[in-house]
């Protein structure tokens, strides 16, 4: 076994408390007492044991984290956000990268292991910001997963020659089709839908739609994704983020579409907003469909707050849901760690042997209490390494930068 260790006195998922022998990556046994012969052993001191945290749903590019704090000057409607992400670009200080890369050591120092970001793609940006970002996901390989998203923030039909870029963009390296409100944007549900799920079937991609439209609007955009989704047996490959109209129809409509989506296999990615409709997760979840969160964007153009704190977001999503229960505010943490993982198509991001040795410890009694409280201090684990630690040691170490 190569880069062995053992990390004691901790509690899985807030069980009882046991030992983790991992090697080569990986999870080689959780039991109590466990002979490790001469590998090195790390006391959790009794800490709260978790899967690294997932955050679905980024816009790495667009952070304004590390640059001195900039006033939010957008509007309150999406077009006024957009328009003022695009008079942004001309006043950042940091390239995308650095800008980037600091929140990425931000999350990483969070407990995140696992990243799903969003990058504008259009014919004036080229892959500007997809090459940016593969670097970024280069430099953290060791530390931290990014799965990327061409996104065609500025429309698709609307928008000519962007499709081309898009698939630029996944020869490049990305790895899925983004769409973003195809009747309200492109005034073309049919025609967005179409170059999406195309491009996604031909380059063997998955799909991730921002749907913020509302009522029947996103109701009809929703049933189409999954009429699609359906016909090209891509159960599993698409999903929708926000998904405010589940929120925002009569009950019995809601009901058919939790239905459509489950049978479709399409999932959901929530931010836990805070003026929008939250889709019902328990509701979702009951009826098979997958639920992953994230942070969306995190102090860029669009908004001021965030701070890549997954487990502060189960505790938004849990505060927003109306989850009082230890059992449905556990829900939250299951569907940042699971939901998020089956999203990304990771395999096997769970507390058992043979998964990949992607950890956080925090000091918690519960999971509830965990989410409810959030703790600052953490132990990170990446591939059975330890990459970041505020928990058991002062100050934490290692350091975290882009040039690591």
């Amino acid at each position: 076994m190569t880069g062995a260790l053992v990390l004691r006195n901790v509690r899985p998922w807030g069980a009882d408390a046991t030992d983790v022998l991992m090697a080569d990556g990986a999870i080689v046994g959780i039991a109590p007492g466990l002979d490790a012969g001469e590998a090195p052993q790390l006391d959790g001191g009794g800490a709260l044991l978790v899967p690294s945290l997932v955050d679905a749903h980024m816009h790495l590019d667009k952070t304004l984290w590390g640059q001195p704090w900039q006033a939010h000057r957008a509007g309150p409607s999406r077009e006024a956000r957009i328009a003022a992400d695009l008079e942004m670009r001309l006043l950042m200080q940091d390239s995308i990268a650095e800008r980037a890369g600091a929140l990425v050591c931000q999350a990483i120092s969070m407990g995140t292991g696992h990243i799903r970001s969003h990058v504008d793609v259009e014919p004036e940006l080229g892959l500007k910001h997809v090459d940016a970002l593969l670097a970024v996901r280069e430099a953290f390989a060791d530390r931290i997963d990014i799965q990327l998203i061409a996104f065609p923030q500025f429309g698709l039909i609307t928008n000519p020659g962007t499709a081309a870029v898009m698939a630029g963009a996944l020869d490049a390296g990305v790895e899925v089709v983004g769409g973003i409100d195809p009747s309200s944007i492109d005034g073309d549900r049919a025609g967005q839908l179409d170059t999406v799920f195309g491009l996604a079937d031909k380059k063997a991609a998955m799909i991730d739609i921002h749907l913020h439209e509302m009522g029947d609007e996103g109701a009809l955009s929703m049933e189409m994704i999954c009429e699609r989704t359906r016909a090209l047996g891509m159960a599993g490959r698409v999903a929708i983020s926000h998904a405010f109209c589940l929120g925002s129809v009569d009950a019995a409509r809601r009901g058919r579409l939790i239905n459509a989506l489950a049978e479709a296999g399409v999932a959901i990615i929530t931010y836990a907003p805070g003026a929008s409709p939250v889709p019902p997760v328990k509701d979702l979840h009951k009826a098979g469909v997958i639920v992953a969160v994230g942070s969306d964007g995190v102090r860029d153009t669009w908004t001021p707050y965030g701070n890549a704190d997954m487990l502060a977001r189960a505790m938004m999503l849990a505060y927003r849901s109306g989850f009082r229960r230890d059992v449905d505010i556990e829900l939250a943490l299951r569907v940042v760690a699971e939901g998020g993982a089956q999203v990304l198509g990771l395999a096997a991001h769970e507390l058992k042997a043979g998964s990949p040795a992607d950890l956080m410890a925090v000091p918690a009694e519960t999971v509830a209490e965990a989410v409810c409280c959030h703790p600052a201090e953490r132990l990170v684990l990446k591939g059975g390494r330890v990459i970041f630690d505020s928990l058991l040691s002062n100050p934490p170490v290692p350091s975290l930068s882009l040039n690591e």
